[in-house]
């Protein structure tokens, strides 16, 4: 059976996990967001969505 989530849920529950069982506050993970948020609007956002692909390719074993 193959299950399909996008990755912001998966970082979304790694976010959870870390506020919740490593202790890590709120206003960082919500400060990491905001700088992720403004780095997507930079001229680095297409070699950041490429090495994301890259990598999400590499570990689900695409082949094309």
């Amino acid at each position: 059976m193959t299950v399909s989530l996008p990755l912001v849920t998966v970082l979304g529950f790694f976010a959870w996990g870390a506020v919740k069982f490593l202790g890590v506050r709120t206003w960082i993970v919500v400060l990491i967001a905001l700088f992720g948020f403004w780095l997507s609007h930079t001229f680095m956002a297409p070699a950041i969505e490429s090495g994301t692909r890259s990598g999400v390719d590499i570990v689900h074993g695409s082949h094309d």
